[in-house]
């Protein structure tokens, strides 16, 4: 057989078979099952950057001791996690050993596997304008630091080659991951078996796209997930679902999943067409109703859900620190501090939504003056059951401000502490609005006085609620006694 430095992949199938009888000599047969046998792909991924894939084959298998091999499977594999079945005879074939053998080929590797054997170093000898090839038989003494040869009585180094001859394919070495078993079968003819494994570098996200219109209340959602596959080989006409949730996984074991049963899904307002979700445990699992390809080293796209008609409502927030509850502050002037703007909806049923939102990313667009849609701002989402309302910063509000004055600070007594502030609202705005002022507040609190009510959001927090008119300012003021 004649292998290029440039032809290496194109190594048959047929050549890993008899590595198959050379790599274990008390197998009575050996059998090689290629990506051509598949009969089903079925692909479930975790966005942990993790895969179980189900992969599917019509094998023909005699009786006895086999030596099964399944090539093509994902470099980037968890061999703990494999196991395999026949579908067809399952109490007829049993597995006794599994090797997971990855020491691909190259053309380094090859020559290694042949120091102290005869190859045949081909080269090219132009003479009178002609070009012929000019074989030469040596045997390869060292590959260490460069080759060293003995061709005849002779030892060489230094002697370059077009190509080398090899007389034969050695063992230990493959052109593609295989997953070996060696097996007792009892059933003779076309079985259908089914491997499972994990493997890594295969993960999905979800992004969603909110679109404000330029006056209307309600604003269209658009969630796409994006599968990337960097798991070394491709996947064809999958049967795909995605899992939403955080997977645990023990730190230093791998424990083999078990297939998934089918389960009856229904489809929930709001996903896209082809797409059906249901719970799993404690997550949620999102079946595609068509068949994917995933080619190797890809990002792909999917649509999940949309909807166009959600209710939101534009939110501004200022956000004190704890620090201020500490000393007085120091200066007379006021500390300016950012405004916060959030888009807040609702993921519910009457809001044309109600269903598990997937942990990724919004972008938030509205459409300007002349009709074109604006990126306003961005914000991470954990993963988000239904009836649950969503809360998306998308940035400083540039026509709002904020001023924070203290006004006042006593020392009562050792550890008790009363103090005043003042903050002012800017509005500048040509409508009215309404600000949050969120203040942390340590140790054991009371609020004394408020120009505005009040409004106990935890332990240690406390939220106003402030008006402010259009191109109008307002102030809130409060005395706060504290005891740490």
């Amino acid at each position: 057989m004649i292998i290029r430095r440039v032809g290496v992949q194109a190594l048959t199938m047929v050549a890993v078979a008899v590595l198959f009888l050379a790599g274990n000599s008390s197998a009575q047969t050996a059998v090689t099952s290629t990506q051509a046998d598949q009969q089903q792909v079925m692909l479930t991924v975790y966005n942990s950057n993790i895969a179980l894939v189900r992969d599917v084959r019509r094998v023909h298998l005699p009786t006895g001791q086999i030596e099964l091999g399944f090539s093509g499977v994902a470099p980037q594999i968890e061999p703990a996690s494999v196991q395999v079945v026949s579908r067809t005879a399952p109490k007829d074939f049993s597995v006794l050993e599994q090797d997971y053998r990855y020491d691909l080929l190259d053309p380094q590797k090859l020559l290694k596997k042949y120091v102290g054997k005869q190859i045949t170093l081909v080269r090219r000898v132009t003479e009178n304008n002609s070009t012929k090839e000019v074989p030469v038989k040596a045997t390869l003494l060292a590959d260490s630091n460069g080759l060293v040869w003995k061709v005849g009585d002779q030892i060489v180094t230094g002697m370059g080659a077009d190509h080398y001859i090899f007389p034969a394919l050695p063992a230990g070495l493959y052109s593609k991951p295989t997953l070996v078993w060696l097996v007792n079968n009892r059933f003779s003819g076309p079985q259908t078996l089914e491997a499972d494994y994990l493997t890594k570098s295969v993960n999905w996200t979800a992004n969603y796209i909110l679109t404000l219109p330029a006056e209307k209340q309600t604003a269209a959602l658009n969630a796409w997930v994006t599968i990337n596959n960097q798991s070394g080989t491709a996947f064809r006409d999958a049967e795909l679902q995605l899992v939403a949730g955080q997977v645990h996984r023990a730190a230093q074991e791998v424990r083999p999943m078990m297939r998934m049963q089918a389960l009856k899904a229904d489809t929930l307002g709001g996903l896209a067409g082809g797409v059906t979700e249901q719970p799993l445990s404690e997550y949620h699992l999102y079946t595609i109703q068509r068949k994917v390809s995933l080619p190797n080293n890809d990002s792909k796209q999917i649509s999940l859900l949309g909807s166009s008609s959600i209710k939101f409502e534009k939110t501004f927030q200022v956000n004190g620190q704890s620090y201020y509850y500490y000393s007085p502050l120091q200066g007379g002037q006021p500390v300016k501090e950012p405004v916060q703007a959030h888009i807040k909806f609702k993921n519910s049923e009457a809001n044309s939504l109600g269903v598990p939102l997937p942990a990724g990313v919004v972008r938030v667009y509205q459409t300007d003056a002349n009709g074109n849609l604006e990126l306003i701002g961005e914000d991470n989402i954990h993963h988000t059951p239904k009836d649950e309302t969503l809360n998306l910063y998308i940035g400083n509000a540039f026509d709002v401000r904020a001023e924070r004055k203290q006004t006042d600070f006593e020392r009562l007594g050792n550890n008790l502490y009363e103090e005043a502030f003042q903050i002012t609202l800017h509005n500048h705005k040509t409508e009215p609005i309404s600000v949050e002022v969120n203040e942390p507040l340590g140790g054991q609190w009371t609020i004394l006085n408020s120009n505005y009510k009040y409004e106990k959001i935890s332990a240690f927090s406390v939220r106003f609620t402030v008006p402010v008119a259009a191109g109008g300012n307002s102030v809130l003021t409060y005395r706060v006694r504290i005891e740490r």
